[in-house]
């Protein structure tokens, strides 16, 4: 298989569970922590790796002791990190990730805004021979040029949209082929209203395919050929953080592989929930077979 190119942000997570946030300020003792790696991107990537997928991460972090966990992390889930550049003097990104009973999360995160922005060292040759490229918006000016180079290689391209990217969001989306959208995403971008009307507007900025993440309540998406919705896999929910990550990391897995849209939504849907089962971003990441037994008993 060729590779699969992600491109986005990567970071070092501080994961604290308790029960339930306090009504006003004060002291909460965790009942579990954990540090990790991040970073959306990353995560993506991460769950390609863990799935047994070919993947590179394009990404950039600082030359301290953060950065050289989230390396370690990364290539523990067999990520080619040949492409994530550690700038001297610059600070990784980290996030203090703190997650109640119910699984739900509230994420402070630190970035370095000196950090450089420029991706004129990219090999962006390299995407000519890449299978799909995934990009989390983070860094939009490799974005662009990835985008544009896949674009004119006939590379298949996912935007996983969130606010908060930098820039247009219309501008990522009109580059994507796939452009899946968080539901915050959909609601900044098209106003309120019904999903597949909104979905439609998306689509008309240029991607064949246009879908939004509704966590629990699954995935709809509008595509050349018809729509369509994925219902959520139900498991028992320990950690939400990454989930959506995952899902457009196995999303672009699924596609490298050829599969179909609904294919695509039901493989990611599976990957997303299972992941949701561990603490942490990424200690949940399914490996193949588990995502292949969970298919098999939900036929």
């Amino acid at each position: 298989m060729r590779p699969i190119v992600v491109i986005g942000h990567a970071a070092l997570d501080h994961v604290y569970r308790i029960e339930s946030l306090p009504p006003a300020p004060g002291k909460v003792r965790a009942l579990e922590h954990v540090d990790a790696g991040g970073g959306m991107a990353a995560n993506a990537a991460a769950a390609i790796g863990r799935l047994g997928g070919l993947v590179e991460l394009w990404s950039r972090i600082g030359e301290d002791a953060a950065g050289q966990s989230i390396r370690a992390s990364l290539e523990a889930d067999r990520v080619d990190t040949t492409h994530v550049r550690a700038f001297p003097g610059r600070r990784s990104s980290t996030a203090a990730v703190i997650v109640d009973a119910r699984g739900e999360r509230l994420i402070v995160g630190e970035r370095d805004h000196a950090m450089s922005m420029d991706a004129g060292w990219l090999p962006i040759a390299r995407i000519d021979a890449a299978s799909v490229v995934l990009s989390d918006g983070r860094w939009l000016e490799a974005t662009r040029l990835a985008f544009a180079r896949a674009r004119a290689a006939g590379v298949a391209t996912v935007l996983d949209a969130d606010p908060g990217g930098g820039g247009d969001l219309r501008v990522q989306i009109a580059l994507a082929d796939y452009a899946i959208l968080s539901a915050a995403a959909l609601d900044e971008l098209a106003g309120p209203g019904d999903d597949l009307a909104r979905l439609a507007i998306v689509r008309a900025l240029g991607p064949r395919h246009a879908g939004v993440t509704r966590g629990g309540e699954g995935y709809t998406w509008l595509g050349a050929n018809g729509s369509g919705r994925q219902r959520a896999f139900p498991v028992q929910v320990v950690d939400t953080t990454g989930a959506g990550d995952a899902f457009h990391g196995a999303y672009a897995l699924a596609l490298a592989e050829g599969r179909d849209e609904a294919e695509c939504a039901r493989f990611a849907a599976a990957v997303a929930a299972l992941k949701c089962r561990r603490l942490g971003a990424r200690a949940g990441l399914p490996t193949a077979a588990e995502v292949a037994a969970l298919l098999y008993a939900t036929q």
